[in-house]
């Protein structure tokens, strides 16, 4: 009789760890779909020649105010406003970063992005990409 109650219990615990489970996927998922609801939807169809900026540019201080870090996600550009958001799509790759400086510094580009930004991207160099504007809501 112990015995039958004991994998009674270990069954209930069972049943118990795979509902948790299975609670916490779908709420994960829906957190998922409603974040990728709240995307701003992109504006305009644009390409441009982007900088990728190299490491020398991280624990500088954009005229933006902000210190790049080795994580930072975010692009320089001499006419945009410090706060735009863009999407920037390179290769199949779709990144929404902010303006975060003025820039860029290679004289050829249009703008330039983070070493985090350019990973991200899986870019290195000047190369041309597709970008757009983030519609504020």
């Amino acid at each position: 009789m112990r015995g039958r109650l004991a994998q009674r219990e270990v069954g209930l615990l069972c049943v118990a760890v795979l509902a948790a489970a299975v609670s916490s996927a779908i709420t994960n998922r829906q957190k998922h779909q409603a974040a990728a609801a709240s995307l701003p939807s992109p504006v305009g169809a644009y390409t441009a020649l982007v900088a990728a900026s190299g490491p020398r540019v991280v624990g500088t201080k954009t005229r933006c105010g902000v210190v790049i870090a080795t994580r930072t996600m975010g692009i320089t550009s001499p006419v945009l406003a410090c706060g735009v958001r863009l999407y920037l799509t390179y290769r199949g790759r779709h990144v929404l970063a902010p303006v975060i400086g003025r820039g860029p510094n290679a004289p050829i580009a249009e703008f330039a992005v983070t070493p985090a930004l350019a990973h991200r991207l899986g870019m290195s160099g000047v190369k041309r990409l597709a970008w757009s504007y983030a519609a504020e809501s």
